[in-house]
């Protein structure tokens, strides 16, 4: 190993004098589009952090003065709101099922006019295929129908 001679290696820092010092500051300092910007989300996380414990401090008041008429007064306006949560509720579910019916029968004043709206292929398809599983099982019961009606009479000559 190579031993040091002390003053080889890195130059040693020498203090800066005071117009150095102010010339580094100079070159590091923001511009004013920075500042503006830094003073921006200062000052709007300060107001959000005002408007936070406003908000919080009001809720927790508001619960300590109306919790006890709120918890006398339940029996009272619990069923009142059950009832209204309940005929919203059948309201918007009625309104709803009309919406569906209403389209229902768009839609199927659209097929049998000929228009054909969307899926109307899938049903032409499904008819098609619902008609001929219906023509092979008649012609099924014919075939398997014979061959019973003649195992009858083999097994019942008079009959």
């Amino acid at each position: 190993m190579a031993d040091r001679q002390p003053g080889a290696g890195p130059r040693a820092q020498r203090p800066a004098s005071g117009h150095a010092i102010l010339r580094q500051l100079h070159s590091r300092a923001p511009n004013s589009t920075q500042v503006v910007g830094l003073l921006t989300l200062v000052i709007s996380g300060a107001i959000l952090l005002l408007l936070t414990g406003v908000t919080l401090t009001g809720t927790v008041a508001g619960l300590v003065f109306f919790g006890p008429v709120i918890l006398l007064t339940s029996p009272i306006w619990f069923p009142v709101a059950a009832v209204i949560f309940m005929a919203i509720a059948g309201f918007l579910s009625v309104c709803g099922f009309g919406v569906v019916a209403a389209a229902g029968a768009t839609w199927l004043y659209r097929y049998f006019s000929g228009r054909h709206p969307v899926g109307s292929d899938r049903v032409d398809y499904a008819r098609s295929r619902i008609a001929d599983t219906a023509s092979q099982m008649k012609d099924y019961a014919r075939e398997y129908g014979g061959y019973l009606q003649n195992r009858v009479k083999d097994a019942a000559p008079g009959a």
